[in-house]
């Protein structure tokens, strides 16, 4: 398969206080968690079609029926997206896609669904609920597959009315054959679910349960569903109220704004299933013993989300990196890379023409920025891998494309042509710019991990011919990270650049500087 074989060929690219856990069985899903592909199993009659809420309505209100006239809040339609341009169009319309239809019985719970009728390196059908007046753009396929009526999205339904639409709701779903679905009635008659998703490092706060941040929540019973996002602690409430137990999905998508995706398919952002849950919402513990593919998630998103918070002036003092930023994940690989494809880095270069070939329109469909490789890492091994990855993405967000294209094509000379490791011996076109970056990368990687950790600044990177430990050793005497940063401009190419441009900004520290580098053999 060729999105198998792809994992491969990134492989030269890869450069480089919480509360107690919930009590078991309280409030957990009701489903075991797989990564499959999703099994469907026989079509089942929507209970929120206008038809549908209209006959639930004359059931309950006979009198009352011909009088309150409803009318479709919402349109339940499926989109064919040729490219990714086209899919993030619909993103951007606040939409929330699925990639499988939401009026199938689920056989096999699962992280995504290709249509079998669509091509396996092809965007497949994504279904949607959209408002009645939604513009259909005119350059996506899309299917119109029914009318809906959401009570909540009716402006016009009033107390006054006499007609209690939850009421309406759970009769629709008796009168379509899907009355198992409901949970017990409660006073309030509808719930809005909440809880908490969390994780644990164990090197970490003593191994205490900390939240899974800024992640996407989506829950849904057929084409109802709402989205949120949980807070910096795990926390999650809906803004919508459910009679059934909905589906629950983790979508990792996050706040901060970037995506983790690649789930041996190509997508924007990974899901994780959770399975069924009751309409009071599921808390869930995440655990490296417990399902990997959803720690790995959880673990590159809480450390994504964790540095982007600490870019500010009060903290880091260095930028973040660019928004949008895609991460793949390959549990496979022990390394990683910020090649920023999505971004637009090299990706016109002949090289990557001639090395990927045929493939180079399969990664142009859905391109990553950061490749994450988890082999054999617990969560601080994780933890600092990703943190090394986004002090490069600062990098770039400073000097731009003019600057990474060199220093990717050194990369990938190194491995390809020249038969040595990614960073190569420091020698041919284009090593000066590695020899910045990477010393940026892994002094940031040690001293992220001292601040998380404790204990003193590992030396990272201090084996290669680069010496990351020359910023290590001007950190601990005095100079911020930010300082630092500020000599990593467009102009500094090479180390030479590197301790001229320091001097400049700081001639106070001319002595210390040169010292340094002399000391590292620069």
């Amino acid at each position: 398969m060729k999105k198998t074989l792809f994992a491969l060929l990134l492989l030269p690219l890869a450069a480089c206080n919480g509360d107690p856990v919930p009590e078991p069985g309280l409030r957990l899903p009701q489903d075991e968690l797989y990564h499959g592909m999703i099994e469907l199993g026989e079509k089942l009659e929507d209970p929120y079609t206008l038809d549908n809420m209209r006959s639930a309505l004359s059931a309950l209100y006979p009198t009352k029926a011909d009088r309150v006239d409803i009318a479709a809040t919402d349109l339940y339609v499926r989109f064919l997206p040729r490219n990714d341009a086209q899919l993030q169009w619909l993103q951007e319309q606040d939409l929330y896609l699925m990639d499988h239809p939401m009026d199938y019985a689920i056989l096999r719970e699962g992280d995504y669904y290709q249509d079998p009728e669509i091509g396996d390196e092809d965007i497949t059908w994504q279904y949607a609920l959209v408002p009645k007046d939604f513009p259909f753009p005119k350059d996506i396929r899309y299917e119109l597959l029914d009318e809906c009526y959401i009570a909540e999205h009716d402006a016009t339904t009033r107390a006054a009315d006499g007609i209690d639409w939850r009421a309406v709701e759970r009769e629709s779903f008796r009168l379509t054959g899907n009355g198992e679905m409901l949970s017990p009635e409660t006073k309030a008659g509808a719930l809005a679910p909440e809880g908490r998703i969390t994780i644990e490092d164990p090197a970490f706060s003593g191994g205490k349960p900390f939240g899974v941040a800024g992640v996407k929540v989506v829950c849904n019973i057929f084409v109802k569903f709402a989205t949120t996002y949980t807070d910096r602690d795990g926390y999650y409430k809906m803004p919508r109220t459910f009679s059934g137990n909905p589906r629950y999905r983790l979508v990792f998508q996050n706040q901060k704004n970037f995506s983790i995706g690649f789930n041996w398919i190509i997508i924007p952002a990974s899901v994780s299933t959770l399975g069924k849950g009751g309409p009071e919402g599921l808390d869930f513990h995440v655990t490296a013993d417990g399902d990997e593919a959803l720690f790995r998630r959880c673990a590159v998103n809480n450390a994504a989300y964790d540095y982007l918070s600490r870019c500010t002036g009060a903290d880091l003092g260095i930028p973040s990196p660019p928004s949008d930023l895609r991460f793949w994940i390959f549990a496979g690989l022990t390394s990683s890379s910020t090649c920023m494809l999505h971004h637009g880095a090299f990706l016109d270069g002949s090289l990557l023409d001639t090395y990927l070939g045929d493939y180079l329109g399969l990664v142009k469909l859905f391109l990553p920025d950061v490749t994450v490789g988890t082999k054999e890492k617990d969560y601080r091994g994780i933890y600092s891998t990703v943190v090394h990855e986004l002090a490069h993405g600062s990098h770039y967000a400073k000097v731009g494309n003019t600057y990474w294209t060199p220093y990717i094509h050194y990369v990938i000379r190194s491995f390809i042509r020249e038969g040595w490791s990614a960073y190569g011996n420091g020698t041919g076109e284009g090593h000066g710019y590695c020899e910045v970056g990477e010393m940026w990368g892994y002094f940031m990687q040690a001293s992220l991990e001292k601040d998380r950790y404790g204990g003193t600044v590992p030396s990272y990177g201090s084996s290669y011919w680069f010496k990351p430990d020359i910023f290590r050793y001007l950190y601990e005497r005095g100079l911020s990270r930010s300082d630092i940063f500020r000599a990593m401009t467009a102009d500094v190419t090479s180390v030479e650049d590197l301790r001229e441009e320091l001097i400049s900004l700081y001639p106070d520290w001319e002595s210390v500087i040169l010292q340094t580098f002399r000391n590292y053999g620069k």
